[in-house]
């Protein structure tokens, strides 16, 4: 058995995303084993991170800055708005460095059985942001779960009021897909969003 120390180490690792208790096990095993370029740079890490970690004002991001690097960068084009349901979308569609405008983040999504309401989420920020004029089009990036679809009803209703383009990424068969393997809904949806051929 561990040390109480240890064993409270590798139980809060368990908790996070993808590690059960092995993982965290063999993660604290490494941290300790590595200590000098491991441990101690990861305890830095984490400390500063917690010191300076904040919420943008303006788009909802976390960074450590306010307003974030994406709000703050004047190459961004701000007459774009991508709306995402959290930050981890926000960072993966960064990452692809195909959109270069500016982002939303809601903070989830409604949801009626989890009891998330329009109020709950940073809806009235958006339609700030939208009612000073700048923005010429709103992308709806949510997932496409029920919740998902939902949320960009909700919220292209709400944004009709506005004179932008409210537009939704693009459903369906995912390049390499094969039919056989694709679940109804899936097929449904490209289906509906088929396009001419040439």
């Amino acid at each position: 058995m561990p040390a109480p120390e240890l064993d409270r180490l590798i139980q809060t690792l368990a908790r996070l995303p993808g590690l059960g208790p092995r993982s965290a096990r063999r993660a604290v095993l490494q941290m300790i084993a590595k200590r000098q370029t491991l441990m101690e740079p990861l305890i830095a890490a984490l400390a500063s991170v917690s010191q300076t970690l904040t919420e943008c004002r303006i788009c909802g991001n976390i960074d450590t800055a306010d307003p974030c690097a994406q709000c703050a960068d004047p190459r961004r084009d701000a007459s774009l708005l991508c709306v995402v349901e959290g930050v981890a979308d926000l960072w993966a569609l960064d990452r692809s460095s195909l959109f270069g405008g500016r982002y939303h983040v809601l903070g989830g999504r409604l949801s009626a059985l989890d009891g998330v309401r329009p109020e709950d989420l940073r809806i009235e920020g958006l339609l700030a942001r939208v009612a000073c004029g700048d923005v010429r089009e709103v992308i709806l990036a949510l997932n496409a779960t029920l919740e998902g679809q939902t949320t960009a009803h909700y919220l292209a209703e709400q944004l009709a009021a506005y004179p932008v383009k409210v537009t939704q990424l693009a459903h369906g068969m995912p390049v390499g897909g094969e039919l056989d393997y694709l679940d109804e809904g899936t097929l449904a949806q490209a289906l509906k969003a088929r396009r001419p051929l040439a």
